[in-house]
């Protein structure tokens, strides 16, 4: 190894190690100031060192029912998975495999679902669930986000980059559409499942004003809406709502980490079967 790519191999470990740190600053700074006296000033000390005020925790514990909201986070983070899940693969599958009229034009209007702002539908869809007597359920927190447009796209590109051959020697062998998609899709386009497994859970378990305008009872609420407990007519509790947001995002983290191996492999294949 020549010194100048060693020299360009540790620039590139540095900027690396540089940027990781930027990421992280963020997180170091909501624990330092879970660790703060409510009393700690925006001195340079009091953002870089702790106190180490460990009641924070507890307070922020006692602040709201935190194992009912946990509770409901998994299970409506679960549901709205399985159903985009299941929704991405039957829609992915008819845009990329089976032939029909006008595929094209319903693929786009698909498509343009993403240019319209999620903001300006919010009072239409609450009329809506209004009417359907949706409000202060599971329901209007899992069946609108039960489809994701981006994990269409993903097995729709998916799908397309896949041999036709598969599918009509099965045809062929008598397969229907259901099983050639159980038997033959569904294993080769795993990759693509597990990238919109990791997206509509992650944004199931931080969305906060869909859930915070469409329900009111800390019965189905999720852990985000818990964190609306800390903000008053007196102000903010900083200290209280940094510990509650780190315990809260824990969860979320321990799951990426536990299957990072899996999601960068899936990553990786899904990029190959996009440019596919």
């Amino acid at each position: 190894m020549t010194v100048a790519l060693r020299l360009r191999t540790a620039a590139a470990r540095a900027a690396a190690v540089l940027v990781g740190l930027l990421f992280l600053l963020p997180f170091y700074y909501v624990l330092v100031t879970s660790l703060n006296s409510q009393s700690a000033s925006a001195s340079l000390s009091d953002i870089l060192l702790p106190h180490w005020q460990w009641a924070n925790y507890s307070r922020a514990w006692a602040a709201a029912p935190w194992p009912r909201l946990f509770l409901n986070t998994v299970l409506i983070a679960s549901a709205t998975v399985l159903l985009a899940l299941v929704t991405s693969l039957l829609a992915g599958f008819a845009f990329g495999v089976m032939r029909f009229r006008g595929r094209g034009l319903l693929f786009g209007l698909v498509l343009a679902v993403l240019m319209v702002p999620g903001t300006v539908l919010i009072i239409p869809d609450y009329m809506i669930a209004n009417d359907i007597h949706w409000l202060d359920t599971y329901w209007i927190q899992i069946v609108p986000w039960g489809a994701s447009v981006f994990g269409i796209f993903l097995v729709r590109q998916f799908f397309m980059g896949l041999p036709q051959e598969l599918f009509d020697a099965a045809e062929l062998d008598g397969a229907g559409r259901l099983r050639m998609l159980w038997s033959i899709g569904v294993p080769l386009v795993r990759p693509a499942l597990l990238i919109i497994t990791l997206n509509v859970f992650l944004a199931s378990w931080n969305s906060f004003l869909w859930p915070f305008i469409m329900t009111q009872s800390a019965g189905v609420q999720p852990v985000e809406v818990g964190l609306a407990a800390f903000a008053g007519s007196d102000g903010t509790d900083y200290t209280g709502l940094s510990a509650a947001v780190v315990f809260t995002t824990v969860p979320v983290l321990a799951f990426f980490l536990a299957l990072q191996r899996h999601f960068i492999t899936g990553a990786m294949s899904t990029a190959g079967g996009v440019r596919g």
